[in-house]
């Protein structure tokens, strides 16, 4: 069987508990959330920068793909459709108007 402790390690076990404690409670994260408004702001300032971030690593995955395949041109249907989808991104950075497909 086990012994308890002394009552000396007991209290100094309690007193080190206390100040790790209060070490917790003045952590930023904390401080943040024990105030409703600061925790809304935190966590809509939080969505904004992901939301942010997916856009533009979904725009740079695509940009790469998208030049990726333009260059497969081994490919005859795939091919063509992609060098044409590369021309009109092109045109469209450019500021150039769309050329209708109807009128050629």
């Amino acid at each position: 069987m086990t012994q308890p402790p002394p009552q000396d390690d007991t209290l100094a076990a309690l007193h080190q508990l206390t100040k790790e404690l209060k070490v917790l409670n003045s952590h930023r994260f904390i401080t943040v959330q024990n105030s409703v408004i600061r925790g809304v702001v935190f966590q809509f300032v939080r969505g904004l920068a992901f939301g942010l971030g997916s856009v533009l690593g979904a725009t740079l995955l695509v940009s790469i793909i998208t030049w990726w395949l333009s260059h497969l041109d081994f490919l005859p249907i795939i091919g063509d459709w992609l060098v044409q989808l590369a021309n009109e991104f092109e045109r469209a950075a450019s500021g150039q108007p769309a050329i209708n497909q109807t009128t050629q």
